[in-house]
């Protein structure tokens, strides 16, 4: 059980009293939503868009995932962490249902926007702030990865974020991060050095390995279940240079492409930051299927040498730069708006003949949804190196995740996306039911892992069970020290939610 000093407690205590909020009202989502709406208006007019405001649209539109456009009774854009503060203390005096977006790429409908309630936009909190002796850089959670690499680039410096252009900063950092250099550096969550918080009453915290210790652990991997997080400060690193590698492969190469894939995930080695994406494609449009390599590595070598495996492999395309890491990123965008979007994994061993068998009975089984207009479908391999683990056990600090550093691992997931809502339960069923046979087989095998990364799970998948349940617990605890009221509870729905 978490034990909380008597200054935090009787801090929090006081600072609830400050907002003249004692317990958060019942009403309905209308009623609630209206009556935050309507204060948030009277006293940041220019900031509160309506139905029919200038921008409401385009704000309520500003997702990757075609299905998270809902239409929410307002929108709230703060600039700055005091309007934020005061919009949290508003939700809970009115008793109004919200949803939180930073760069809007979780990909499942009320994530981060809501219909009828109050989506909290955090796209003006953008602010890149390289500290003086370039250790850290500020990050609003506004911002997406792109920007935060453009301004490292002048300082030749790099952070571990999102490996895709259009990821946002405050999503990514709260579930987790996968990044192409984590066998080194960790997780992106275990290079944040400090957040500032806006608890549940709309008070203001900071949170770090002295200040709030418990929290800054709690934020690690927690996601939305504490507070909205107003800044990160984020560790960086000198290196303005990355050894880079494309490859497209096609259907014959895949068995090699799969063996490569295992390889690269078992041979863990933590004094060479490298990384990739790792995919097979099959474009229902076209007919073709071919396999995706995007390898990054810490140095200058090209191509680079952690990639021989596959650099072996007769490819279609092949290109290897030496670049600054900002014009990596650059150019591989995920636009809005584009598809209807689902990812669903599960964890496993990296053991070739059985992923070998999972990838043969997707290729065959994908068939069924072959007549779903605009399908996309992509098998990915996501290696989880032993030693990423190993950063978070030996910081000090660790993360929710909890997972031992003595075996690495794959997330193996399965994307769809597709042009229309009548397709979203067969798309669904499907992974859902692929994802559950071949977990329960990995299970009776000795391969699996009840691990699942939140960035890469389903709406209709869980995964506060796959941690430690000592650590599910002591996040239950930190959750009712610092939100007594519950409004990150009993409010904000959207997103992967601790159990009350």
């Amino acid at each position: 059980m978490l034990v909380l000093t008597l200054s935090l407690v009787a801090h929090l205590a006081t600072a609830s009293c400050t907002t003249n909020v004692s317990e958060i009202p019942v009403t309905t989502l209308s009623e609630g939503a209206l009556c935050a709406c309507h204060q948030l208006s009277n006293t940041y007019g220019n900031l509160t868009l309506f139905g029919n405001s200038s921008g409401y649209v385009e704000r309520s539109t500003d997702f990757w995932d075609i299905r998270s456009d809902l239409l929410p009774e307002c929108i709230f854009l703060p600039n700055d962490k005091d309007q934020v503060a005061h919009a949290v203390s508003t939700f809970a005096s009115c008793g109004a249902q919200f949803a939180m977006r930073g760069g809007g790429h979780m990909n499942f409908p009320g994530s981060n926007n809501i219909d009828g309630g109050v989506l909290l936009a955090l796209s003006n909190l953008n602010t890149v702030k390289v500290s003086q002796d370039n250790s850290t850089v500020e990050v609003g959670p506004g911002n997406r990865w792109v920007d935060v690499y453009e301004a490292l680039s002048p300082h030749g410096l790099y952070t571990v974020g999102g490996r895709l252009k259009t990821i946002g900063v405050a999503g990514l950092e709260l579930i987790g991060g996968f990044h192409y250099f984590n066998n080194k550096y960790g997780m992106a969550m275990d290079n944040v050095v400090s957040y500032d918080v806006v608890l549940g009453n709309g008070t203001q915290v900071v949170a770090n390995s002295t200040s709030n210790p418990d929290l800054f652990w709690a934020l690690k991997g927690g996601a939305n279940n504490f507070g909205v997080v107003t800044k990160f400060t984020l560790k960086t690193y000198p290196i303005p240079l990355v050894s880079t590698t494309a490859q497209i492969h096609n259907e014959s190469a895949v068995p090699d492409f799969i063996a490569a894939t295992t390889a690269f995930a078992r041979h863990d080695d933590p004094d060479i930051a490298a990384g990739a994406v790792i995919n097979i494609s099959l474009n229902f449009t076209t007919g073709a299927l071919t396999t995706l390599l995007l390898g990054v590595q810490e140095s200058t070598e090209s191509p680079p040498s952690k990639f021989a495996d596959f650099s072996d492999i007769p490819a279609i395309s092949s290109t290897s730069a030496v670049l600054p890491p900002v014009e990596w990123h650059s150019q591989f965008e995920t636009p809005n708006q584009m598809f209807r979007v689902q990812f669903a994994h599960r964890t496993m061993k990296p053991d070739t003949e059985q992923l070998q068998r999972i990838y043969q009975d997707w290729r065959s089984k994908i068939e069924i949804l072959s007549d779903v207009e605009g399908l996309f479908a992509t098998f990915v391999m996501n290696p989880l190196p032993k030693s990423a683990l190993s950063v978070a056990k030996n910081n000090g600090v660790g993360n929710v995740w909890g997972l031992d550093d003595d075996e690495s691992w794959i997330l193996w997931q399965v994307v769809n996306t597709w042009d229309n809502a009548k397709d979203d339960l067969r798309v669904t069923n499907f992974a859902r039911s692929f994802i559950d046979y071949w977990h329960q087989d990995n299970q009776d095998k000795g391969l699996s892992s009840e691990f699942i990364y939140m960035g890469d799970a389903a709406e209709f998948q869980d995964p506060f069970p796959g941690m430690p349940l000592k650590n599910v617990n002591r996040m239950k605890s930190i959750r009712a020290a610092y939100d007594p009221l519950g409004t990150f509870t009993r409010l904000n729905w959207g997103g992967f939610k601790l159990s009350p």
